[in-house]
């Protein structure tokens, strides 16, 4: 007889949420630091993946945010970017995952001589490696960072148009939400949509419901990352709803970083998809929280109680909201549905 977690385990996944600096293994750190004579703490991988992950008393997003760090200092070349990209790919492919989109900020990477445009074009190949070998669409997101200069910024948004439709699907904003507010971005996210960029901005995380409606009303946002503070103003929730805004939500992360007080009791995934709001969910970074698109999935089952059925909506939801060419997300869509049918899953079963 096949129980839940067959079914979640056998379900086709999408991960619409994850970032390319959060989702580097131990092995290919030190692969990375020996190739490029850099010390590491430790040269074995049980031993260096403490530095790497999140601690299980992690305070709030902003110490959460200090394990990126550690990693940056060796994702400066092509090499680097192209080899975590296509490896980001492979983790989420042996994990179920039918699709995938990898954010990174191109200017965290130029420390070393790179431009934005050299990191982008790097992690674009490690993806269309990714895709070849897994048979996956994968597409790339560009981060804007919220502690970085309006000028950086607007550059950072020039050099995905470059990019856009070859590799790079959208562009975001991301950073601690809770020191930089979204309100402070207008200017740039004027650019990117006169550029013709979709936009999906990390808000309701670290700050509360008025960063969602920002985002949503003045910086154009067609995604939500995260979101999970809408719940504390109605007319938020109701905005999300008669939008149709997809919340990318990550519920490790979210728990990790305390966004919810009350943790998995208190989590609104399960309410906010009952309240009709457009839901997904996702894994932020599997090394720093120590999770896999299928581990997420299992534990929409195991903490909140969803049921199989449920889950799949959720995956539907992602196939519809992904950023892909029409063409390929027709595709995406027939595919997702093809194996959710064959699990007995499919919408009208």
């Amino acid at each position: 007889m096949t129980g839940p977690h067959d079914l979640i385990a056998a379900m086709p996944k999408i991960d619409l949420h994850l970032h390319l600096d959060g989702c580097v293994r131990p092995e290919t750190l030190i692969r990375l630091a020996r190739e490029r004579k850099r010390p590491l703490p430790e040269t074995a991988p049980e031993r260096l993946l403490p530095w790497m992950r999140v601690a299980p008393d992690n305070a709030n997003l902003t110490e959460y945010l200090t394990k990126f760090d550690f990693v940056l200092p060796h994702l400066q070349d092509r090499e680097a970017l192209e080899i975590v990209a296509f490896e980001c790919v492979k983790q989420s492919a042996d994990s179920g995952a039918v699709h995938v989109e990898v954010r990174f900020a191109p200017m965290l990477h130029t420390r070393e001589g790179l431009t934005a445009d050299d990191a982008i074009r790097a992690v674009i190949a490690g993806l269309r490696r990714g895709e070849a070998e897994c048979g996956i669409p994968a597409r790339a997101i560009v981060i804007c960072m919220r502690h970085h200069d309006e000028a950086t910024n607007l550059r950072t948004v020039e050099a995905a148009a470059r990019f856009a439709g070859r590799g790079v699907a959208a562009v975001d904003l991301a950073g601690d939400e809770s020191r930089w507010p979204t309100s402070a971005f207008r200017r740039v996210f004027e650019a990117a949509a006169a550029l013709g960029l979709q936009a999906t901005i990390h808000a309701g995380e670290a700050d509360g419901p008025e960063s969602i409606r920002e985002a949503v009303e003045r910086l154009g946002a067609v995604r939500i990352g995260h979101g999970v503070r809408a719940q504390e103003d109605p007319y938020v929730t109701a905005l999300l709803k008669e939008r149709r805004i997809p919340l990318e939500m990550c519920p490790t992360s979210n728990i990790q970083t305390r966004a919810v007080p009350g943790g998995w009791d208190a989590y609104p995934l399960r309410r906010y998809a009952a309240d009709g709001l457009v839901v997904t969910a996702n894994t932020d970074n599997p090394t720093v929280s120590g999770t896999t698109i299928a581990d997420e999935y299992r534990l929409l089952h195991d903490k909140l109680g969803m049921t199989p059925r449920e889950i799949a909506a959720l995956v539907l939801n992602a196939a519809d909201a992904a950023f892909l060419e029409p063409e390929a997300k027709t595709a995406l869509k027939a595919r997702v549905r093809s194996g959710l049918a064959a699990l007995g899953l499919a919408a009208d079963q």
